[in-house]
């Protein structure tokens, strides 16, 4: 059954009771008194009243309602009982253009069933109760499913923006990061190129200048030749001392590096169309140089698989330093495999992970999943 019959179904089952009960007091009246043109002329007109009402908005749907119960009442007043039942269908469809109505409103009409009519009172009583119930049972218990079904899928699509939003934040800020330690470097380069230029252009510019004039004085002045020689020396000795101490210095820290190849890593998969996400948690600083080289190198290891071998849509690199242990997990969402294989690359994982005391395991079922967790 389509959406759109499961949505209009009861107004189709209001539609064919309006037409039974229209039937039943026609040919009720046929038995007692026979059908005038004024009978006919008038259930048509209330029939087309009723079912028109289905095609406008509330204000036009309340007067068509009116229009049909005063053509309800001529019919019950000149015609005589037999249309008493579509005065019970009448009451309810006026009550169900009131929404705000408590559900016992519709079993009041119910005191109806008391009138005398040509119809026993068995069946007017099923009839009413039906009714009642039918009207009841949609504008209470159904509708209440839909606007249930319509808050879940407003929550569920809130949810997926919610999502998506974050996702984009993630992104951002994964290529701000990368950015950043990138223009870190940068910048670094920059003050250690000036550095160098300032401290030792001089020094080296300085230390031609005495060559120079060592080369004049040699034949005429050994001595002094000599004595210029040695101090160049040890001009060059205080530069190359400057340079060490500038190196020492000024030499980025492997966790920066580290960090920075991460995220290229990451936004190189980006571009070849695989969403690669890396989170990390807890004090990384706390990764020492060597821990950060098994982790890179795996990293790249079981990403560069995953792109050539899993068809994935979705890599998630994630780093968690605890107390004592250090776990890395690298996981995507493709194919997977029935049997992990040793060869040159998932060997050379295990000898990395065990050479700092680690272990290393497999996931894969619903993709493939490298799990590292190194000592601290």
């Amino acid at each position: 059954m389509s959406e759109r019959v499961r949505s209009s179904y009861f107004i189709f089952v209001r539609l064919a009771l309006l037409l039974v009960l229209s039937v039943c007091g026609v040919l009720n009246e046929l038995n007692q008194t026979g059908v005038s043109f004024r009978i006919l002329l008038l259930v048509s007109l209330y029939i087309g009243l009723m079912a028109a009402k289905e095609l406008f908005g509330t204000a036009v749907r309340r007067a068509l309602t009116a229009a049909g119960a005063l053509v309800c009442i001529l019919l019950i007043s000149y015609e005589g009982m037999s249309f008493l039942l579509l005065a019970f269908f009448t009451v309810y469809e006026f009550l169900s253009l009131f929404p705000e109505l408590d559900y016992r409103w519709y079993f009041v009409p119910l005191l109806g069933t008391l009138v005398e009519t040509p119809y026993s009172f068995p069946v007017q009583i099923l009839v009413a109760v039906m009714m009642a119930a039918l009207y009841v049972q949609n504008n209470y218990v159904v509708a209440g499913y839909r606007k249930q079904m319509q808050e879940d899928v407003l929550t569920e699509q809130n949810l997926k923006k919610d999502i998506r939003e974050r996702e984009s934040a993630t992104r951002a800020e994964l290529k701000r990061s990368a950015l950043m330690a990138e223009n870190q470097i940068l910048e670094e380069r920059a003050f250690l190129s000036q550095t160098l230029h300032d401290k030792l252009g001089h020094n080296i510019n300085g230390s031609i200048y005495q060559l120079e004039g060592v080369k004049l004085l040699m034949e005429k002045d050994p001595g002094k030749s000599g004595q210029m020689v040695q101090a160049v020396i040890d001009q060059l000795r205080t530069g190359m001392d400057e340079i060490r101490a500038i190196l020492r210095k000024e030499r980025p820290e492997k966790k920066e590096l580290a960090l920075l190849q991460l995220y290229k890593l990451c936004e190189d998969c980006n571009n070849k169309g695989v969403e690669t996400e890396f989170q990390k948690e807890g004090d990384i600083g706390l990764i020492s140089d060597e821990l950060w080289e098994v982790i890179l190198d795996n990293a790249f290891e079981a990403v560069s698989n995953a792109m050539k071998y899993s068809r994935c849509k979705n890599i998630d690199i994630r780093i968690v330093v605890m107390n004592k242990m250090i776990r890395c997990s690298i996981r995507d969402d493709g194919i997977g495999c029935k049997e992990v294989k040793d060869g040159m690359g998932i060997s050379g994982m295990r000898q990395r992970v065990r050479a700092v005391g680690g272990t290393l395991s497999f996931e894969t079922e619903a993709g493939f999943t490298v799990s590292m967790l190194l000592p601290l």
